[in-house]
Order: structure tokens, then sequence, then C-alpha cells
């Protein structure tokens, strides 16, 4: 029995290895072991500690094993089932990372509501529990309140929750102002190419940060009497340097005005928030915001983040592919305009009602019904642009959504390196896309999609088309290791069967 678990137990990593691109040389450096350890361990010839199952599973960014905690690991999907009925949006990931990040900023006590019980949530809860923050979930598990320390004790940080996490840049706005130095690990998260942080530092050097990085670790110091003297002009419209340099403004006692800012949703958010603190925020929507700051914040507070458009779209999505009516209710239709505008061109049917309020008081909801609809490829290619436009996580969602149209779709998600070659993992669902380039991607429909057995992708949103396209084919699908969905859905397995759909969670081990 113990051989055939380490048989099991190597072929998880051998299939992990291999979804990630790795050769076995570049797993056995990063374990700094021989290539021929592992070799033995993948074909299951060597005896394997818990310790080394879970330094592969951080290597390789795969949950292996899981050990005490209640969360999937893998999803046996019966497809071809019809959606129907009714689903909320929850609160959005994004904007709730931000605000844990945020909450740094204040003495106070600060209450989040209807946080989402998301992985990259729980990571961020590990490291700020390590480094001194009392939290605590409160109103049966719903809402999440944040204590801070008087002071932070950076050195005890837990390193192996922080690299994990891609949100962890964001502490480097908040920490400016609290110390002199502190040390930060490399950030994590979803495997989507390099990408470089050089614009987070060069706002950040305005309020005086200097960062050295070394063996892993951002080493930060602070220098005294720097402020912005003029305009932070960012370098990149990205949504978390635009939210780092808030942060660091915030608690700048004067006004700092940042241009080419991000607009996104989770931008706005975190703005409606420091209003929340005291932290009056000019231009908030547009790509230039005035921040007048205020050196010490020490409130109480209690704010409400809004709903997620990406799992709106996901919802969506995941009816246009089953051919199912279904209706999502706290849509935030402002950031699903261009999406739902590009739809209707292809032929969606669908109504929405009449707008309403979020309980953050500011942003504008509706609920959305889909019905099924006979799709035609649209005329131009879809691709992303900064908010106003095509939200670039929803991105991946129109592959699926173009594998059901008649004709072809062009693809193209210019914004990271890898993530429309994980895009043709749909391939082996019946899909018919055709990479051009790793940027590019030529989607041909309509799919007849068939069931299969596949490792989940390493990133967020194409392991969610992925789950999808089994939802809509006929027989029984596997999707293996499913860590990184759990990152960014609360739960998203159990919401989908109770409008219909057939999944089951379940472990090998």
């Amino acid at each position: 029995m113990a051989d055939d678990y380490l048989v099991r137990i190597g072929k998880l990593i051998r299939d992990a290895r291999q979804h990630r691109g790795w050769t076995q040389s570049q797993l056995a450096d990063a374990l700094g072991t021989s290539q021929s350890a592992v070799n033995r361990i993948e074909r299951g010839n060597q005896n394997i500690s818990l310790e080394m199952i879970a330094r592969i599973g951080e290597a390789l960014d795969s949950e292996i094993v899981s050990l005490g905690y209640a969360g999937p690991m893998h999803l046996r999907v019966v497809g071809g089932r019809r959606l129907s009925g009714a689903i909320d949006v929850k609160t959005s990931k994004n904007a709730c990372v931000a605000l844990l990040c945020a909450s740094l900023l204040n003495k106070g006590r600060t209450v989040l509501r209807r946080v989402a019980r998301i992985e990259e949530v729980y990571r961020l809860l590990e490291v700020l529990n390590s480094i001194g923050v009392r939290t605590r979930w409160i109103n049966d598990g719903v809402d999440l309140e944040i204590v801070p320390p008087a002071s932070l004790d950076m050195d005890a940080m837990d390193a192996e929750a922080a690299r994990r996490t891609r949100s962890i840049i964001m502490f480097l706005g908040p920490l400016l102002h609290r110390m002199d130095q502190f040390r930060l690990p490399y950030a994590g998260g979803c495997d989507l190419g390099t990408r470089t942080i050089e614009p987070h530092m060069i706002a950040l050097r305005r309020f005086g940060l200097d960062i050295t990085a070394t063996e892993g670790i951002y080493h930060a110091k602070v220098l005294t009497g720097v402020a912005p003297d003029r305009p932070i002009v960012l370098t990149e419209r990205g949504d978390t340097v635009t939210e780092n340099a808030l942060l660091a403004a915030a608690r700048h006692d004067g006004a700092t005005v940042i241009r080419n800012a991000s607009s996104n949703y989770m931008v706005q958010d975190l703005c409606f928030f420091l209003e929340a603190l005291g932290v009056r925020v000019d231009g908030i929507g547009t790509t230039t915001l005035t921040v007048h700051g205020i050196p010490n914040i020490d409130v109480d507070v209690d704010y409400s983040p809004s709903e997620d458009p990406v799992e709106a779209m996901s919802l969506l999505a995941a009816a246009v592919v089953t051919e199912s009516e279904l209706t999502i209710r706290r849509v935030p239709i402002e950031f699903m305009e261009i999406e739902l505008a590009v739809l209707e061109e292809m032929g969606l049917d669908h109504d929405r009602s009449a707008e309403y309020v979020a309980d953050n008081g500011r942003t504008r909801l509706v609920d959305l019904t889909v019905r099924p609809s006979k799709l035609e490829a649209p005329i131009d290619k879809i691709h992303p642009m900064p908010f106003p436009g095509l939200n670039i996580d929803n991105v991946p969602f129109f592959a699926a959504i173009a594998a059901t149209a008649q004709g072809q779709t062009l693809i193209h998600d210019w914004v990271y390196d890898n993530r429309a070659i994980y895009l043709t993992d749909l391939n082996r669902l019946g899909g018919r896309l055709q990479l051009l380039d790793p940027h590019r991607v030529l989607v041909e429909g309509p799919t007849r999609w068939r069931a299969a057995e596949m490792m989940c992708p390493p990133a967020l949103r194409p392991a969610v088309v992925v789950l999808l396209a089994m939802m809509a084919a006929e027989g029984t699908s596997v999707l293996r290791n499913v860590y990184v969905i759990n990152r960014g859905y609360e739960e998203l397995a159990e919401r989908l069967n109770s409008v219909g759909a057939q999944i089951e969670i379940f472990r090998d081990i």
C-alpha cells in the first residue's frame, strides 16, 4: 500500500512539473537536490517526507498533498448539464486583498464586510497574524475584524505564506510609514511569466523607499525627508502599482498627485476605503488621483467591498458554454459594460434589471439574466485595455465563449507572457485553439466539447475556463490540483452545484 502511495504521489508531482513546463533538472535546482533524485521520486521509487512534498508543492505552486485542510484537491465534473435559477456574485478578491494591506495604515479597528473566503485572503491573513496583527472572523464567519499591534514584528513574518501571494507587494506602501527598514519575500502567485516590480519602485522612491533584492528577499530602507515634490507619473497603468502609490500617499502629510493611475474596480474600492479612514481622494474613476494624506490614522472603520466583476464574467461564461438560462445577481455593471457590448454584438440574449447600489454606497449593480444564444464570432479581435476597456482578467473567458460561437475569433492577451498558452488546454476538451505566438490565440467554433482528465493550469482564470468547458462536455472529466482556483473563488464548485452543475470534490490521498 505504501508503495502504491509513492507511485501516485510521484505521478502527481510529475504532472504538476510538466504542466509548469519544468524539466526534472529545473525542479531539482529549485529543491537543492539532484535530477536523479527527482526521477526516482516521480517513478515512486524513493521514500519522500511530508516536508519534501510540501517543498515540491511550493516550488510548483501546486497543492500536491493537503493535510488538516478541508478544501478540495481535485474536481470530478459530470458535464452536459444545464444550469438554472439564480446565483449571487461574491465580493471582489482583488479589492479584499488590497483592503487587507490597507488595514496596515490604520492604528484603529478595521471591519471588512463579506470578505471573500479564498486562499489568497488566507495567505495574507497568515502573514498579518505572523507579524502581530490580530484578525478574527465575526458574525458567523462572514465579516473580518483586523486590529493592528503597536509595532509590527517583521522578523517573525511567515515567509512561506508571503511567497504564495503576489499581494504581498502591496505591503510596501503602508510599511514605509511604519518603520525605517524592513524585509519582504519575493512575491509569488499565478505563473503568468516574468512581471517586473520596477513600476512600483519608481513610484515609491518618491516617498523615500529604497529597495535592494538579494536571495529571494526585498531589503527596504526608508530615507527620511523624502517626499514627492511634483506629480507622480506611473510608468505602467497597473492596478497594484496604483494601489501601492495610493497606500504610500495616504499617510504622506500633504497632497500627492498620481497620474496615469488605474481606475479599475479594486482601485476604486481602495479609494472609497481610504475616504472612510479620513483620507480625501479626488478624481476617483479617472486616471489622475489627488490624495490628501493624513500622517496619523487611528479610527474604527467599517467597510463593505463591492462585488467582483471577474467572478460575474465567470458565471456569465458558465451560462453561455452550458447553453443555460441563468440569473446572475449583484453584477457590478460599470465594470462589465464593454464585455456585454461585445457579447451583444456576438448575439447574446440577455436582460438586465434596473441599477441599484452596492453596500459600499458607490458601486452600481444589476441582476443579469442570460439565455441560450446562437453566437457569431466577433469581427474585431478580443483584447484587453485598462478600465474602462475590456478587463484584462476577463479575456480568458472569451476563449470558452468564442469556442461556442460560429467562426474564428482572435484573442490577443498582450499583458501576460504565458496566459494565452494555457488557454490551449481547451484543446484537450475538444476545442480548436491555435497558438499564434505567446500572446495570441485563434479560436475556431462551434465546439463539440468532450470529457478529459487533466491538470489544472497554474494560472487562475485559465483554470476556471477549463472547469467551465468540462461542465459543457458530455461525460465525466477530472481536473487535478485545483489550489489555484481556490486562490480566487470561494466555494465555486458548491455554488455552481446549487444552480444545476454536478461537480464532486475529492482527494487521491
